[in-house]
């Protein structure tokens, strides 16, 4: 272990930003965002056209971190198993032998999840809430850190079976991408295409700049980030705020203000502070809360999004001055 101060740590954590970014060009809002939702020892859901670079964001992260990744494409034939594991027969001895699924890995993508029947996402989520994996009786560990992105496409519904509001809950985020300036998709084309033959960039140029123990040490350090209670109530006030809003069939539950401060712990670590301020809770509460409402039809009507609706909170709730 490295034992790391708050100056060390948020050392570490921008050396791997740089890292991610020699393979992963701009989107610095979602970096940041991956990057907090893995201090905090959540999962995001990010919604997105394809052809962004989620997979290669992934990719990047966990190599940064000496970790590894791996992805699965979410269709309406894949079962539990495919994603978890199973216990099979190997006929070569006669005994029965496990075989764990690509979920035990460090950063797992599941590309495109409402593809996927509500059996085989719900597959996922003992290991999203609980870090294991149960089969044959036996509860298996994840290992450390260990995070899901799974992401959506906002266009093609037909054939998918979207998340219920109960499993969307389980992501402490969701992001959401579009396309990348001229600039960065400029400088993305000429990489691509200076000698490398392939359509996306390469990650094996780069190196791992810390280990997964010590990126576990690093989420220990943002659970340790100190709370102001005054902070502590803003977001309350700010998740409290959702359930009143009469264009709203449901508002935010308790999670979402854990998760305001869980998040907030990890982006002030990111800054190399020992404390949570207020502009934490305002910079993560879209990303953060957005997701956790439900909009009504008469909400839909008026053009309402579930964005503008915790825009409009942020404006209201009045902020510590802490």
């Amino acid at each position: 272990m490295k034992g790391y101060t708050i100056e060390s740590a948020a050392s570490a954590l921008e050396t791997i930003k740089t890292e991610i970014a020699r393979a992963f060009i701009g989107q610095e809002a979602l970096v940041n965002q991956l990057l907090i939702t893995l201090l905090a020892g959540g999962h995001i859901l990010v919604e997105g056209v394809p052809g962004l670079g989620k997979t290669l964001l992934v990719r990047a992260a966990a190599r940064a971190i000496g970790g590894d990744s791996r992805r699965v494409q979410f269709t309406p034939d894949l079962m539990p198993s495919d994603i978890t594991g199973s216990v099979i027969l190997d006929t070569a001895s006669g005994n029965f032998i496990t075989k764990e699924g690509p979920v035990f890995t460090h950063l797992f993508i599941a590309d495109e999840i409402n593809r996927a029947p509500a059996k085989t996402q719900a597959s996922l989520f003992e290991a999203m809430q609980e870090f294991q994996v149960s089969f044959d009786g036996i509860s298996r560990p994840l290992p450390r850190p260990f995070m899901v992105l799974a992401t959506e496409n906002p266009f093609e519904h037909e054939g998918t079976y979207p998340l219920p509001d109960a499993q969307k809950d389980r992501f402490l985020m969701k992001s959401l991408i579009d396309y990348p300036p001229a600039e960065e998709e400029k400088l993305m084309v000429e990489r691509v295409l200076s000698g490398v033959t392939g359509a996306e960039l390469s990650v094996s140029g780069l190196r791992p700049v810390i280990s997964p123990g010590d990126f576990a040490e690093l989420q220990d350090l943002a659970a340790g980030i100190r709370s102001d209670p005054a902070v502590i109530d803003y977001a309350v006030r700010l998740t409290a705020a959702t359930r009143s809003v009469p264009v709203l069939e449901c508002g935010a539950g308790p999670r979402g203000s854990l998760s305001l401060i869980r998040c907030a712990k990890a982006r002030a670590l990111l800054e190399g502070r020992e404390f949570i301020i207020p502009d934490d809770i305002k910079a993560l509460a879209l990303p953060v809360l957005a997701h956790r409402l439900t909009l009504s039809a008469e909400g839909e009507l008026e053009g309402l999004t579930e964005l503008s609706i915790v825009e409009n909170i942020l404006s209201s709730v009045e902020a510590p001055r802490t």
